[in-house]
C-alpha cells in the first residue's frame, strides 16, 4: 500500500515515534491546563503552529464541541496539525469521526498522520474501523503496523465477530512480521481478544500461536511477551507449558 521508503516515515524499530510524542505533556504539573474555550477558538486559527497546539490541547481535554473541527483539521494542509488532530480525536471518540478516519488512514502520505489515525480509530471502538486496522497491520510501515496491533485489541470491547475477524491477522503478522516490536503487539493483542473467546476452534488456533510464539521467535521480548499474553488468558494448556518449559530452563 505505501512504500517503505517514502519520506518523512519511519522505518525501523529505534524510529518508531513520531515529533510529537516527544513532547510534553500538556498537563505536566509545570503548566495548567489549556482553557477549552480559548483553544476551541485557535482551532479555527489562519497560523498552522496555532491549529497545532489547539488540536493537541484536545489530547487532555475532553469536549465534544471540538469534534467537528478536529474532524476537519484531519484535512488540513500541514501534517503537524492533522496528526495532532488524530490524537485530539484519540481523546475525543466520536462515531462522526470514525468514517473521515478510515478516509484519512487510505489517503494520507504522511506515516505519523497514518500512525496517530490508527490509534484514534481504536479508541472509536467501531467495527466500521476493523478493515482498515487489518489493512494497516498487513501493509503499512512499521510504525503504523505497531499502533494497528494495539488498536485492533480494542475490538474485544465491539462485538464477537470482530474479534474472530481481528485474530486471524493478529496471529499472522505476530509470526511474521520483521518487526519485533510489531510482533510482540501482536501477541499482546492476541491474548486480550482471546479473553472474550469461548472455548472454541478460533480461541484454540490462538493459544496454539502464542505458545508457537512462546517457542520459537527469535527475539527474547517477542517471547516474554506472549508468555505474559498467555499467563493473562490464564488457559490450563498454555500454563501447563510454560511451567515445562520453565523447569527445562527454556524460561
Amino acid at each position: 500500500m505505501y512504500d517503505e521508503e517514502e519520506e518523512l516515515t519511519l522505518l525501523t524499530e529505534d524510529e518508531l515515534e513520531s515529533p510529537l510524542d516527544k513532547l510534553e505533556p500538556l498537563d505536566a504539573e509545570s503548566a495548567p491546563k489549556p482553557d477549552p474555550e480559548e483553544m476551541l477558538l485557535l482551532l479555527e486559527s489562519a497560523e498552522p503552529n496555532q491549529r497545532m497546539l489547539a488540536a493537541r490541547a484536545f489530547c487532555d481535554l475532553q469536549d465534544e464541541r471540538a469534534i467537528p473541527h478536529l474532524i476537519r483539521l484531519l484535512q488540513d494542509s500541514c501534517p503537524l496539525v492533522r496528526v495532532s488532530a488524530a490524537y485530539g480525536l484519540g481523546r475525543n471518540p466520536s462515531h462522526d469521526a470514525v468514517e473521515p478516519l478510515i478516509t484519512q488512514c487510505n489517503t494520507d502520505w504522511n506515516g505519523y498522520v497514518r500512525k496517530g489515525v490508527v490509534w484514534a480509530l481504536g479508541n472509536c471502538r467501531d467495527r466500521r474501523a476493523l478493515s482498515t486496522l487489518i489493512d494497516a497491520l498487513k501493509t503499512d510501515i512499521s510504525a503504523v503496523r505497531l499502533w494497528a496491533a494495539s488498536s485492533l485489541a480494542q475490538m474485544a470491547s465491539v462485538d464477537y465477530e470482530s474479534v474472530i475477524a481481528a485474530i486471524p491477522p493478529l496471529i499472522e503478522a505476530m509470526r511474521r512480521d520483521q518487526i519485533a516490536a510489531v510482533r510482540s503487539n501482536c501477541a499482546w493483542s492476541v491474548g486480550l481478544l482471546c479473553r472474550e473467546l469461548p472455548s472454541n476452534v478460533v480461541y484454540a488456533t490462538a493459544i496454539d500461536a502464542l505458545l508457537e510464539t512462546i517457542v520459537e521467535d527469535e527475539d527474547l521480548g517477542v517471547r516474554e511477551d506472549a508468555r505474559a499474553a498467555l499467563l493473562r488468558v490464564g488457559d490450563p494448556r498454555g500454563l501447563q507449558l510454560i511451567e515445562d518449559l520453565e523447569q527445562e530452563g527454556f524460561l
